[in-house]
């Protein structure tokens, strides 16, 4: 029991739905590395009817059901169905953020964001300023901003919110990707080759124009 109430925090985290990281937590993320401490959280979940699920290789952990009966499919319907209304606005921001930053490949679990250098070069570049304007806009960020700051600002605070990025400083504009963008990839590759969507083909082609 004293061991289950050392992992109360890593229980607790997976229970409100948290994704658990090196970057987000990383106590709890080496807890969930050691196969014999992951076995003492997963049979405590699994009395409740719950497990520890993997994404990312074994990198990323989160909590899912053992058994689906009809109340949990409807949950996991609904955050599934949350998750597919965010994938334009957030495949279109991570586009952004690969163009902007010059890099060869989209944003993984620990890369750094430096909000004052992206917003630089989006503030440079009509191309971006546009992007960032349309995307800033949609329901999952809501900007009504008209300026770049107002708008990026905005954009960085939700990811937080909605935990696909970490402020390790408040007191420095830097940024880094959770383990949760590297699940949301999975669910992208799972829609892709289920429902045939090509979300990944369209990011890369939005290398070269507006996405979709």
């Amino acid at each position: 029991m004293s061991e289950i109430i050392a992992n109360g925090e890593l229980i607790e985290r997976l229970l409100r739905g948290e994704f658990i990281c090196r970057t987000s937590f990383e106590d709890g993320w080496r807890a969930l590395k050691n196969p014999a401490t992951r076995d003492r959280v997963e049979a405590y979940l699994n009395q409740i009817n719950r497990t520890v699920a993997q994404a990312a290789d074994g990198e990323v952990f989160f909590c899912g059901y053992v058994n689906l009966g009809d109340n949990e499919r409807k949950i996991i319907s609904a955050q599934f169905r949350e998750i597919c209304q965010s994938l334009i606005p957030l495949v279109e921001w991570l586009v952004l953020v690969q163009e902007a930053s010059g890099q060869d490949a989209p944003l993984t679990e620990g890369a750094p964001v430096r909000l004052t250098e992206l917003q630089t070069r989006i503030e440079d570049t009509p191309a971006f300023r546009e992007q960032l304007a349309k995307l800033s806009q949609y329901r999952l960020f809501g900007s009504s901003s008209n300026s770049v700051d107002g708008q990026i600002k905005l954009v960085f605070k939700r990811l937080v919110e909605l935990g696909y990025l970490l402020r390790p400083n408040p007191e420095k504009q830097i940024y880094l990707a959770t383990g949760k963008l590297d699940y949301l990839y999975e669910v992208i590759r799972f829609i892709d080759e289920t429902e045939s969507l090509s979300l990944e083909a369209q990011a890369e082609t939005a290398s070269q124009r507006d996405l979709l």
